[in-house]
This record gives C-alpha cells, structure tokens and sequence, in this order.
C-alpha cells in the first residue's frame, strides 16, 4: 500500500506594534493571511518565515502555535485538472523584524497593514476566515478545526488540543 499523500501548510498571523496585520493578495484575487506549503526537508518555522518574506517582503520571527487545520477533501487545482490533497495547515503568530513591504511579488498582487478588526472585511474564503476568527478567539489553547471546501465550505469538528 503506497504512502498518504497530504499538503503540510503554514500560516502567519503577522502582529506589528501597532496591532496591525499583514495580508497578502493572491493571484487568483483573495485576501489572505501568508503562508503556504512546507517543502522537501524544510521544518515548519523555516517554511513560515520563507513563506512571509516572499508573499511581502517582510522578515518576521514565530512567537507561538495557535492552530492546527484538516482540509480533508480532495479537490481540483485552478487548472481543473490536478488533484489537490488532503492538507494539514497550522498557524501562528508572528512578530515582523525587518525587510520592506512590497506590494507585487511573484505570488502576489498586493500586500499591506490591516488593523485587526477590518481584516475580515478584506478576507472572503471561508476557511480563512474561520481560521482568522479563531486566531480574534485565541485564549491560549491551540484550537483544532477539520473541514471541507468543495464544494461548499463545512466544519466537520472543532475542539481544542492544548490548554
């Protein structure tokens, strides 16, 4: 029997002094908090801070784990063609300490500073926008949410794993 497939993923809520968050705007035009897969012998810290940095230029540290994601369905790529797995996320804050915002990168058309409470107002994706509520939520548990996108967005469990 061959070996699971999944996507490993991470997420970073980017907090700068004033409270403010970074969102980076996709190719495909959402709003979104950065983040992405985790490559070949890359661990999850590195892959984050790569990840930030090249969705908007912004060097950062990971402060703490706030969240661990299923997206257990399997569905079409962009192209309609490839199959995309079953992806495990985790999200975490992170505290800028450097670079330069740049506003079209090769992964994205658009990043910037959001305060906190309008960044929902930007995001529309579902899933992003739970996972964005959560982080709002945090109470120092790490929360835990398995769901599905396709072909509509449901929350198959949550719970917390950590207190």
């Amino acid at each position: 029997m061959p070996f699971p497939t999944h996507i490993v993923a991470a997420g970073g809520f980017v907090e700068d002094e004033q409270g403010n968050i970074l969102l980076v705007q996709t190719r495909d035009g959402g709003w979104v908090y950065p983040g992405g897969q985790v490559e070949v012998g890359e661990n999850l810290m590195d892959a984050l801070i790569r990840e930030i940095k090249e969705e908007s230029g912004i060097d950062t540290t990971v402060s703490y784990l706030i969240g661990v994601y299923s997206n257990t369905g399997i569905f079409k790529w962009y192209d309609g063609v490839t199959d995309v797995p079953t992806q495990v996320g985790f999200d975490f804050v992170c505290k800028p300490v450097g670079g330069e915002l740049l506003a079209v990168t090769e992964e994205t058309t658009d990043s910037r500073w959001v305060a906190k409470d309008k960044v929902l107002d930007f995001i529309e994706h579902p899933a992003i926008r739970t996972r964005y509520q959560a982080y709002l939520d945090f109470n120092g548990a790490v929360n835990y949410i398995a769901y599905l996108t396709k072909p509509e967005f449901i929350i198959k469990h949550q719970t917390y794993i950590s207190k």
